[in-house]
Formats: C-alpha cells, sequence, structure tokens
C-alpha cells in the first residue's frame, strides 16, 4: 500500500517540476501531474537503464522521473506543436 502511496507523491512531484521547466504548469492539474509523472518515471527508468545506471535511493529515483517527464511533455510537444 505505500509503494502505492509513494509513486502517487513522486509522480505528482516529479509530474509537477516537468510541467513548470517545460512551461505548462498553468495547463496542468493535479492528476494529469500525476500520470505524466509515473509515466515519466518509467520512461526515465528504461533512459537511465540504457546507459547502465542503477537505484541511488529516493533523490535520484524522483530526478529520473522529472527526466522522464520532461522527455514526455516534449514528445507531446512536438505532436502538439507546443514544444
Amino acid at each position: 500500500m505505500w509503494d502505492f502511496i509513494v509513486w502517487i507523491v513522486v509522480g505528482a512531484v516529479a509530474g509537477w517540476i516537468a510541467s513548470i521547466i517545460m512551461g505548462r504548469n498553468a495547463q496542468q492539474g493535479l492528476l494529469l501531474n500525476i500520470i505524466v509523472g509515473v509515466i515519466g518515471a518509467a520512461i526515465g527508468g528504461w533512459l537511465v537503464g540504457l546507459f547502465g545506471m542503477g537505484d541511488g535511493g529516493f533523490i535520484w529515483s524522483t530526478l529520473v522521473a522529472v527526466l522522464g517527464a520532461v522527455v514526455l511533455l516534449a514528445i507531446v510537444g512536438l505532436f502538439t506543436k507546443r514544444a
């Protein structure tokens, strides 16, 4: 149960930070920030895994989730012409 809550919290924080970095903070609500953050965590984990970088704890995981969320928002921006 706690793992699920941590995923939601980290996803929300990562999605929110990524939306600020990408200039979309005013367009996204809490639910979309969570979705972007959780999907971004999966993307970021995959990207970091390609380079052979392993787990580094909570802060590392949050940074990886933000990286993935930024990548996700950039890809979405390419298709919606908001990049």
